[in-house]
């Protein structure tokens, strides 16, 4: 990604992703639990919620794959470390990022399992945001190893 000429370029931060998946994590389980508990009124709300966190999720995880595959070049990259931050974060970024995750994965099932086929199942998507910017951080910030290189493998 280049920016215009003069333009510095636009890069998220740790911090902003970390922020992103935290705020993304508390709106999500509030509007889930209440849709769950509420549902009539609640109805659109989730469904839209829930729709946009996979959208972005979904963005976020491309984003972190068109990166990973420019960073593969040089950097030996597995998806365990890519998107599960396995080797490749420190403690409290994978705690934090998979946390949100886990998190967006229990509450999106379990207030889909209160109500099973309403409106409601639309929870079960948003969960895509919590992986996309775990891969996301991944892509941008994650160490990785050197790739092998021809000499390496002979």
């Amino acid at each position: 990604m280049t920016a215009a000429p003069g333009l510095p370029e636009a890069r998220p931060s740790s911090a902003a992703i970390i922020r992103a998946s935290d705020v993304a994590t508390v709106v999500f389980v509030v509007v889930a639990i209440a849709s769950a508990v509420a549902l009539s009124q609640l109805k659109e709300v989730v469904v839209v919620v829930s729709g946009v966190l996979f959208l972005l999720g979904c963005a976020a995880f491309l984003w972190a794959f068109a990166i990973a595959v420019e960073r593969s070049r040089t950097d030996n990259i597995g998806i365990g470390g890519l998107f599960f931050l396995m080797g490749s974060a420190p403690r409290s970024v994978q705690v934090r990022l998979l946390g949100a995750f886990g998190l967006q994965v229990v509450v999106a099932v379990a207030t889909a399992a209160l109500r099973p086929f309403t409106s409601q199942a639309f929870a079960v998507l948003a969960p895509m945001f919590g992986l996309g910017v775990a891969g996301l951080w991944g892509a941008r910030f994650g160490t990785f190893g050197p790739r092998p290189t021809d000499d390496d493998e002979r």
